[in-house]
């Protein structure tokens, strides 16, 4: 117990790559009044070494073992994509509730698999996104809800920069490429903004250019289209040497917003300024488009200094603010029965879109 009378949970992760330190331990070894690292499972000695000497926890070459062993509240699936399904279930009937790492499987199939695992062991079953939970998401679907920008018509997100890539997440037999690795991301911010009880058509177009042996996507362009949601286009890409100031431009029938991972700016006209206008009903007056000066309003939004303490991601700065709203939603659930920020349902028309990718093209 902590010293508010409430309990601490004991916390394995399988994992201790580049999401499993340095987003998930990295934070939960700092959560103490919530959150125990008592066991780390991780195929490489130096990582277990690590683990043992940092956390002081319990390690375990696989990840198999340390689910066996018991002692857990809360299993951390940062395993390589392929075992996300896998080890998720088997954790589910070892009884442990689970967060797992995007994507959260290859295949909606699997995605059902792991649902009714956690239904039949009355656990919790968490998919990790911590980027839906960024202080500039929550800016931008606070400007689209307050209705300043209209209608909003089109959506476009650019996720993306310029670097070769050599490691396992460019192999197609680990359900690598970009649109598996950064695509949850994206996907996830575009399908909240669309609605969650929408669901949009699909186009998409991705190839592979990797010149260092990897066999999997390394460029997808996406469209989420249909009756009564915006356009929505996602770019993912590696070959962006000029990368834009802004991930997101986003524009509405009376204005526009820009934002990344730091500002959202956005301009809009005050409806209740705007000037009358009478249709033309002949051609052009005076041999010139229509034209008017509207009352145009500009504000923005900047990240707080206090807040950039920590980031990871190259494509989208990912602050340590969405990973610690993620685990305290985690703390709260299971301890105060709360609700779930990030549903199975809801990831689950995310993989639903990146199999109508995959579907589309057989690269």
């Amino acid at each position: 117990m902590n010293k508010s009378g409430k309990p601490i949970l004991r916390v394995g992760i399988a994992g201790q790559g580049r999401s499993g330190y340095n987003i998930h331990a990295l934070w939960l070894k700092q959560a103490g009044r919530q959150y125990r690292i008592v066991a780390v499972a991780d195929q490489l000695p130096e990582r277990r070494r690590d683990a043992e000497r940092e956390f002081g926890a319990r390690t375990y070459a696989d990840y198999s073992t340390m689910i066996r062993k018991g002692g857990l509240d809360l299993f951390v699936n940062a395993l390589p994509t392929p075992l996300h399904a896998p080890a998720t279930i088997e954790a589910l009937k070892a009884g442990l509730h689970v967060v797992s790492e995007k994507p959260f499987a290859g295949t909606v199939k699997d995605v059902d698999r792991m649902a009714a695992a956690a239904r039949r062991a009355d656990r919790m079953l968490a998919p990790f996104q911590n980027n839906r939970l960024q202080p500039f998401f929550d800016k931008i679907q606070e400007v689209i809800q307050s209705g300043v920008l209209g209608e909003i018509v089109h959506i476009r997100s650019i996720w993306g920069g310029f670097g070769r890539r050599w490691d396992w997440q460019t192999l197609k037999r680990n359900l690598g490429g970009i649109l598996f690795n950064t695509g949850p991301h994206a996907l996830d911010q575009a399908l909240t903004l669309i609605g969650w009880d929408k669901t949009p058509r699909v186009f998409c177009r991705m190839t592979c250019h990797h010149e260092l042996g990897g066999d999997a996507d390394d460029f997808c362009n996406l469209t989420l289209h249909g009756k009564g949601v915006p356009t929505v286009d996602i770019l993912l890409t590696s070959c962006l040497a000029y990368a834009p100031r802004h991930v997101y431009t986003i524009g509405g029938t009376r204005g526009t917003l820009v934002a990344n991972a730091d500002e959202v700016l956005w301009k809009y006209f005050d409806a209740a300024k705007v000037p009358r206008q009478k249709f033309w009903k002949k051609w052009s007056v005076n041999r010139a488009y229509p034209h008017e000066n509207l009352p145009w309003v500009e504000k923005q939004w900047n990240l707080a200094r206090a807040k950039k303490t920590f980031f990871t991601g190259y494509t989208l700065r990912s602050y340590q603010s969405g990973t610690q709203r993620f685990y305290d939603n985690i703390y709260d659930v299971l301890v105060n029965g709360a609700n779930l920020l990030i549903t199975v349902p809801q990831v689950r028309k995310q993989i639903a879109v990146i199999e109508a990718c995959r579907r589309q093209n057989r690269i």
